[in-house]
């Protein structure tokens, strides 16, 4: 299999990485065959999983928007994977030229090209780190060097918790994270779910599976089990609603149904 010139030395090609199979759901183009047959075989099983990406990215933008409404200038991106257009950093410092972002993520190709993207942007970085240790983000020198921990900060969790097990203690995780925040921050969550999509669990435990084989397992939790996520944190409204649902900007009644699949919301810290 030949490399491609922006693929990154020493990562295997041949292992299929979450991060690039996302990039694949969206369009992008920083994927391998690899990424793109275990996509493939995903969709074979939820046809609609595109959709159900673009939602969660359509719902990010909407709450960076909100943040900055609220003064938010800082933004903390756990998972944050492969840039594509519209990505965090766009659409805060269009909001405001304040803004500071700091991405995280343990995948050499997101890193490697965020970095490539992020270049000349002083107020946004990316640091490789893994949310299973918040100890190693928090005291990485680019969370230093961007982020005032002391003032408000919002946290993106987007479709990173699911693939978390349990055995892993994402609970512990995010509470660590939530600890070493200012009060006022946000926690913006995304989470996949059995609940909301239109197939039955049957039906989309055969995507489940395919994660698993990868090994990287997607772990479907309950709206309760979510809601878990959010301790520490006021829910915000409309609460913790099917993505398209949280604050759209326009009518929600043509969405493709796979939209609605999990859930998203956003907590403020007290």
């Amino acid at each position: 299999m030949e490399r491609p010139a922006w693929a990154p030395q020493g990562i295997d090609i041949s292992v299929p990485s979450v991060s690039r199979i996302y990039d694949y759901y969206l369009g992008g183009s920083h994927n391998f065959e690899v990424d793109r047959e275990a996509a493939r075989e995903a969709m074979r099983f939820m046809p609609g999983l595109p959709k159900v990406m673009q939602a969660n990215r359509a719902f990010m933008r909407r709450a960076v928007r909100f943040a900055v409404s609220e003064g938010i200038t800082q933004f903390l991106d756990i998972g944050s994977g492969i840039p594509t257009f519209g990505n965090v950093h766009e659409v805060a410092q269009a909001a405001s030229s304040e803004a500071r972002i700091l991405y995280v993520d343990h995948d050499s190709v997101a890193v490697a090209h965020s970095r490539a993207v992020l270049e000349g942007n002083e107020l946004a970085g990316i640091t490789a780190a893994d949310l299973r240790k918040p100890h190693d983000i928090l005291n990485a020198p680019e969370t230093s060097q961007l982020l005032d921990l002391s003032r408000p900060v919002a946290l993106l969790l987007v479709a990173v918790l699911h693939f978390v097990e349990d055995q892993d203690d994402p609970y512990k995780a995010v509470a660590e994270l939530r600890d070493a925040l200012a009060p006022g921050s946000l926690l913006v969550l995304t989470h996949a779910s059995y609940e909301g999509i239109p197939l039955s669990e049957e039906e989309a435990g055969g995507t489940v599976g395919v994660y698993r084989d990868i090994k990287n397992p997607l772990v479907m939790r309950s709206r309760e089990e979510i809601t878990g996520f959010f301790d520490g944190y006021t829910m915000l409204e409309p609460g913790l609603v099917s993505m398209p649902l949280w604050r759209p900007d326009d009518e929600t009644d043509q969405e493709d149904p796979y939209a609605f699949s999990g859930f998203a919301g956003v907590g403020r810290k007290a």
